[in-house]
């Protein structure tokens, strides 16, 4: 079932090639290691300027020929490691930096303490000679030192190859990972990491040379003793074909015989069948004459139907274009439509504020009328003050009654009012002037009073109206707001439709160009045939087997893989031969269930090839090598990675040539015999069996045209259906004119709303704002002159306060002697208590 896998033979090769050289290394006389091995040589000192952690210089040494750094976490053994490998000139990626700057003291924190930064290392030979090297950081560069002398980078890296540090192959400086990445290299990758280590790649020219004249020397002999091999096998096939000429003729013989006895029995045949024939073809014209009757009357109903046909048609347009102009005349008095809604939405707005003010006023007459009824309450409670003060009316006047005047006495009151009077006619007269000016300003004060109290009143409507246009702006903003969204909504959904219609337009027409190219292939190919019977009874076993075992019956081999070029069909379907209709499952176990399975629906027989049974050789890698010749394995390319394995066993260690003549000479005239094939389908043998190519290897080569030929198909079908998604997307041109005529409208709603939010703005709230500004300052000038003319009545107050003092005075002076007389304090009183009272009380009532 299978083999053990032999050695890879790229490790042979290295083993062997080393082997050599080690050989003639030793064979001319060189020593046995290599010289830097020879002198072994130590670290001695190591001393750092400014470099990462070491701030200043810094020595560290000297070293024994064997030392271990230890310390914890952060004591600086990694900064160690870093300084070794920057002076041995290792890549600064490898130093933990992204670049050389950052190796200074302080840089890693933004803070160098210096520009410049050095490593030198004390290198110490077996015999006792110091050698330095030095690397020292200059900006972005490296300066490098040897024995303190400045050389340059290729002549230190030479100086370090000398002690045995080669730089390239990092032979002194094993980091992280390097021993694992070593023990995975592959064997070849290794040897040559070795050589370059001990130095031996230096004689890997001459090896090589060398070599290729011993594989040549071995080629000849091996050509030499093949070539007499191939004589005595050719001239034992000579006999073989001597022999099989002769029974050839014999039987060329024998067939011209059983031809003419074909012939003959093909003519009786033929006669038999051109009677009959002939009898069928009577028939058939009897036939045909009654199909043509038939097809005149279908002929005549036809003309009929279509001339119906074309009058519907002509009514079909008649009516298409009566919806043209309907549409058209929808599309004109829509804008007057959306501006009727416009305004009936704004008289309802209007009736809803009405509204609202007629509640408000109802509120405001709910209040008045109680203020009504507080009036009424105070009418009240004013009567029976009036009845309380007539009762005290009554009881001053019994009470005035006591204090009485003669006759001698009222005409001396009256002397002396005469005297008073002519004294204080000139006060009085001011008196009065200033008791006129003072009501003519308690009534311009009342009159501003209720000016200000009007004016407050017309600031509060218009700030109430402010409010209201205010809310109506947000109002209207926000409905602005919503139609621009809306709009852009709609706008957005419009380019989205009409790219996506505009592309399927595009699409449809490459859709259909390439539909017909396709339709065009297939039919120049004469591939729209129905299959037999018996290739759908094949396909439908193998339909049955996949269903019965989805993970395990992968499908034929041909439908599985396919030739890299059609110009290696030929000779695919030659070397593939019986193995091109087999059917490739995973294990026997499978193979043996379809087998049951086809016994028991009683199908044809099948070739099965089970991945786990199937004894696969190992590819010749020498054979790729071989020139004007490709392997098999090559040419046959599949996307199933386990169906790798059925290629190679079905075509071995087979190889393609362009020509017979190669083909032929590459099979016979080797070393070793080889199983070769021409692209016309010759194959050679090992054996030395030549077959050559037929008609029926043609015929069976059309299954991978037959592959391309379904491949065509399946996408003739694949574009038939997107070539009905795209006619549903070009039915969308309905869609796309109602999302137009939507954004029409829209736009119109929002124009409307934009004037009148325009129109409150600029006209009626600047009015308003104007308006209340006015009144504002009107109500400021107001309550200036109520301060003024407060002011003014207060001064004039004190005045007359000040004449009635004097008058009282000069009235005190007068009367003095008759209110001593008639007992009582003065004059005022008496006049008060008996005459002014009695004009008090009348004006009171």
């Amino acid at each position: 079932m299978g083999t053990a896998a032999p050695p890879p033979r790229g490790c042979e090769h290295e083993a062997l090639r080393a082997r050599r050289l080690w050989r003639r290394l030793r064979g001319e006389g060189l020593s046995s290691s290599p010289p830097a091995a020879a002198r072994m040589g130590y670290l001695k000192l190591l001393v750092m300027t400014d470099f990462k952690s070491w701030r200043g210089q810094q020595v560290i040494g000297p070293f024994m020929k064997f030392n271990c750094i230890i310390g914890p976490n952060g004591s600086g053994k990694s900064n160690i490691m870093d300084a070794v490998s920057f002076v041995m000139c290792e890549k600064t990626s490898n130093l933990r930096v992204k670049s050389v700057r950052e190796l200074i003291h302080g840089a890693h924190v933004g803070k160098p303490v210096s520009s410049t930064a050095s490593v030198k290392m004390v290198y110490c030979e077996e015999d006792g000679e110091e050698k330095t090297f030095s690397r020292v950081i200059r900006g972005n560069c490296s300066e490098f030192l040897f024995n303190n002398k400045s050389i340059s980078r290729s002549a230190y890296i030479s100086e370090l190859e000398k002690i045995g540090i080669l730089v390239k192959a990092r032979n002194c400086l094993i980091f992280q990972g390097t021993v694992e990445s070593i023990a995975m290299k592959k064997p070849r990758e290794r040897t040559q990491l070795f050589e370059q280590i001990s130095n031996s790649w230096e004689y890997a020219e001459d090896y090589e040379r060398k070599k290729k004249k011993m594989r040549q020397a071995e080629e000849d002999a091996q050509f030499n003793y093949n070539k007499k091999k191939s004589i005595a096998a050719e001239r034992k096939q000579a006999k073989i074909e001597k022999e099989e000429a002769e029974h050839y003729q014999t039987l060329i013989k024998e067939l011209d015989e059983e031809k003419i006895n074909l012939q003959l029995f093909r003519l009786y045949h033929n006669e038999k069948n051109i009677y009959f024939l002939k009898r069928s073809l009577d028939e058939k014209n009897m036939e045909a004459s009654l199909k043509k009757e038939s097809l005149s009357k279908a002929e005549d109903a036809f003309r009929a139907k279509k001339k119906n046909l074309g009058v519907l048609n002509r009514d079909q347009q008649h009516m298409e274009r009566e919806l043209k102009t309907l549409e058209a005349l929808l599309i004109q008095q829509r804008p007057l439509y959306i501006k009727a809604k416009e305004n009936t939405s704004y008289q309802v707005k209007k009736v809803e504020m009405s509204k609202k003010m007629l509640r408000d006023k109802e509120k405001s007459c709910d209040k008045e009328k109680q203020n009504v009824k507080e009036l009424e309450t105070e009418l009240n409670d004013i009567e029976k003050a009036w009845r309380a003060f007539e009762k005290k009316a009554e009881e001053v006047l019994q009470r005035a009654a006591a204090v009485e005047l003669g006759e001698s006495q009222l005409e001396r009151y009256k002397e002396l009012k005469e005297i008073t009077r002519k004294k204080v006619a000139t006060l009085n007269q001011q008196l009065e002037k200033l008791r006129w000016e003072q009501k003519a300003d308690e009534e311009r004060l009342k009159l501003n009073w209720r000016k200000k109290k009007e004016v407050e009143e017309n600031i509060k409507q218009t700030v109430e109206q402010v409010e209201e246009h205010k809310r109506r702006i947000e109002k209207l903003e926000e409905y602005a707001k919503i139609c621009t969204e809306s709009l852009a909504e709609k706008k957005q959904k419009e380019e989205v439709l009409t790219k996506e219609i505009e592309n399927a337009t595009v699409r449809m027409a490459e859709v259909n160009e390439e539909l017909n190219k396709i339709v065009g292939e297939l039919q120049n190919a004469k591939m729209d045939y129905h299959e037999g019977r018996r290739q759908q009874m094949r396909a439908e076993i193998l339909e049955s087997l996949k269903r019965l075992y989805p993970d395990s019956v992968f499908g034929r081999l041909l439908d599985l893989c396919h030739p890299i070029h059609k110009k290696y069909q030929l000779a695919v379907t030659k070397v593939f031969s019986r193995y091109m209709t087999a059917i490739v499952v995973a294990t026997e176990k499978t193979a043996k269930d379809c087998i049951r399975f086809l016994k028991q629906e009683r199908a044809e027989p099948e070739t099965f090839l089970a991945l786990d049974y199937l004894d696969v050789k190992p590819i010749n890698e020498k054979l790729r090598e071989i020139k004007g010749a490709k392997m098999m394995v090559d040419v046959v390319q599949t996307p199933f990675a386990p169906l790798k394995k059925v290629i190679q066993f079905v075509s071995g260690n087979g190889l393609v040539c362009e020509t017979v003549k190669e083909a032929k000479q590459i099979a016979f005239d080797g070393p070793v015999r080889l199983k070769t094939v021409a692209l016309d389908g010759t194959l050679f043998l090992k054996s030395g069996v030549i077959s050559g190519g037929s008609s029926d290897l043609r015929f069976k080569a059309r299954c991978w045209d037959e592959k391309e030929i379904n491949t065509m198909k399946e996408r003739r079908d694949s574009l038939i259906n997107e070539l009905k998604d795209l006619m549903k997307i070009k039915r969308k041109e309905a869609d796309l004119k109602q999302l137009y005529a939507q954004c029409h409208g829209t736009q119109t709603r929002l124009k409307y709303s934009q004037s009148e939010l325009e129109l409150i703005k600029k006209k009626h709230l600047a009015n308003l704002y104007m308006e209340k500004s006015k009144l504002e300052s009107e109500l400021v000038n107001i309550e200036s002159q109520l301060d003024m003319l407060k002011e003014g009545v207060a001064q004039r107050r004190e005045k007359i306060e000040e004449f009635q003092k004097k008058i009282n005075e000069v009235e005190d002076s007068v009367f003095r002697e008759f209110c001593e007389e008639i007992g009582i304090e003065n004059i005022r009183v008496y006049e008060q208590e008996h005459v002014r009272q009695q004009e008090e009380i009348d004006k009171k009532r």
